[in-house]
């Protein structure tokens, strides 16, 4: 594991591992990718899978793990963090984002930073007033639960927004996973900020004007209804499916695409 410091001073913490052209994973809620020490390590396979290829970069988000958490939190201050991991790449990289992950890749692309290409895996966007409405309940509970120091029970709206029930959460609650959980609860926020008021951010979305991959795994009609409004407004959107994978998407069948889409 290496460190780096972000513009505002914070330390990132990441793996780098492969050769080639770099790839930056970015992780999604409740997501710990580069030393699993805390939540679900889900871009470990695929780094692994990608290392072949590829100069790939998984780093802890801010707030998470090994990595430091300076405060107040700015979506701005995690694009920043991604400009420093290009910047120790040599200067430009593709970027991969998982879930939430996925928007905040997308809004470094659109802010101008040096990114070759942006591949993103069901990026859970609002499509539809029932699903925007659902999306402004959970960020205002997830407000109140965080400021009054109750990260269990943030833990748990993320859960119940992700559609686990309530036995997934008394046996999560259970597990020995849980501390670890609750550790990177506040980090909740930071994805719901990446994320915005939850509706796809068309017009930003506009201005990237990089390749983009939107990926789905076929499963969930609101993640392929967002991706479908992501790849509509993006001027080289490329829209793929991968029938019958799940929101943890298979890492061999994720790197097979990416060598392709990336030009490894």
């Amino acid at each position: 594991m290496s460190k780096l410091t972000s513009s505002d001073g914070t330390s990132i913490a990441y793996n780098r591992r492969g050769s080639g052209p770099a790839v930056i994973l970015v992780g999604g809620g409740l997501v710990d990718p580069a030393t699993g020490r805390a939540g679900r390590a889900e871009n470990a396979p695929l780094a692994a899978e990608l290392a072949g290829h590829f100069t790939v970069y998984n780093y802890d988000r801010r707030g998470r793990a090994e990595s430091g958490d300076t405060l107040p939190y700015a979506v701005e201050r995690e694009i920043e963090d991604i400009e420093a991991l290009i910047g120790d790449a040599g200067g430009s990289a593709h970027l991969y984002g998982l879930s939430s992950g996925g928007a905040l890749a997308l809004e470094a692309a659109a802010a101008g930073l040096p990114v070759d290409s942006v591949a993103v895996y069901e990026v859970p966007y609002s499509v539809g007033e029932y699903a925007s409405q659902s999306w402004r309940d959970y960020s205002e509970a997830l407000g109140t639960v965080l400021a009054e120091g109750r990260r269990g029970d943030a833990v748990e709206l993320f859960m119940r927004l992700a559609g686990a029930s309530e036995d997934d959460i008394v046996g999560a609650r259970d597990s020995v996973m849980w501390p670890a959980l609750e550790a990177i609860a506040h980090t909740l926020a930071y994805d719901a900020a990446c994320l915005g008021d939850g509706l796809p951010p068309t017009a930003r979305l506009a201005t990237i004007t990089q390749p983009v991959l939107v990926s789905t795994g076929g499963g969930n009609d609101f993640f392929e209804q967002a991706a479908d409004a992501v790849a509509a407004s993006v001027p080289r959107g490329e829209r793929l499916t991968f029938e019958g994978q799940p929101h943890t998407v298979d890492p061999k069948a994720m790197a097979a695409v990416l060598e392709r889409f990336l030009g490894g």
